[in-house]
């Protein structure tokens, strides 16, 4: 029974099915099942909460969040810790095709979650500002969803055997077809997926019941997921060459995170500013 849990990811298949030539990755799957648990929990807050906006607004701005959120990601991912080989492979930025190798279908991989927050902040920037919407109130209705979207993000690090944790001794841990040194590491997927997704939605999503004032929710998010992943990266394995006075490069952005939401929820508590 041990063997067989800590052995699961060498079981995992990360292609879920091919269409022809063109592999599906679960990975992919689980972007789409994110922005459709978004979509309709969103909804269902529209349908069922006095919120002041409408759904059709939502929907025309779903498109936008889709392209700022993987634009972010993918170039987030790219510049801040690959960039050594994208540099001399441009062309693998945005195609899933070796052009150098007959055309070779490799799929894209590598998603930054700051990169993806950045690009999502942006297309929620431009979007309210087209629309003259109050900004914060607008990501007030999107904050209590986005933990379980991201949930499954993490799920499918999880079945690409990616983003494994540390080395550790504890039995829960798990053996990851992608670490060569075949020792057990925390499944820190798994944790981010509870803390960082199941964890800050329950909270959230309880909160949204009450009347806070416009910002106070996105300060919620932006807190709730520092704190959760500054405790999740303790468990995850470094990047290489991203740690800075015992700090990972995650904790430092999670710290800034934390920050940003502590400074807008104090700033909106004590001087009443509506953006």
């Amino acid at each position: 029974m041990l063997q067989a849990w800590q052995n699961i990811p060498a079981h995992l298949n990360p292609i879920a099915f091919t269409i022809g030539p063109i592999p599906v990755s679960w990975y992919g799957i689980m972007y789409v099942v994110s922005f459709a648990i978004a979509y309709y929990l969103i909804r269902y807050r529209i349908r069922s909460e006095n919120l002041g906006i409408s759904f059709e607004t939502v929907q025309d701005f779903f498109p936008w969040a889709i392209v700022g959120l993987l634009l972010g990601a993918r170039l987030g991912d790219v510049f801040i810790y690959d960039w050594s080989y994208f540099k001399n492979h441009l062309s693998q930025i945005f195609l899933p095709f070796d052009i150098g190798n007959h055309w070779q279908y490799i799929g894209i991989y590598g998603m930054s979650y700051f990169g993806g927050l950045l690009g999502l902040t942006l297309a929620f920037y431009l979007f309210c500002r087209t629309r003259k919407i109050n900004l914060l109130e607008f990501s007030d209705l999107f904050a209590p969803a986005v933990p379980l979207a991201f949930t499954f993000g993490r799920l499918g690090n999880f079945i690409n055997g990616e983003l494994y944790g540390r080395v550790t001794n504890k039995f829960w841990g798990m053996y990851f077809p992608m670490d060569f040194s075949g020792q057990l590491r925390h499944p820190s997927q798994l944790y981010e997926a509870f803390l960082e997704g199941i964890l800050l939605f329950a909270v959230l999503w309880s909160l949204r019941k009450y009347k806070f004032p416009i910002g106070y929710l996105t300060s919620f998010y932006l807190m709730g997921y520092g704190i959760a992943r500054f405790i999740a990266e303790f468990f995850r394995e470094p990047d290489k060459g991203w740690i800075f006075w015992s700090l990972t490069f995650g904790q430092w952005l999670s710290v800034f995170l934390l920050i940003i939401g502590a400074t807008l929820f104090f700033h909106k508590k004590f001087s009443g500013f509506r953006p």
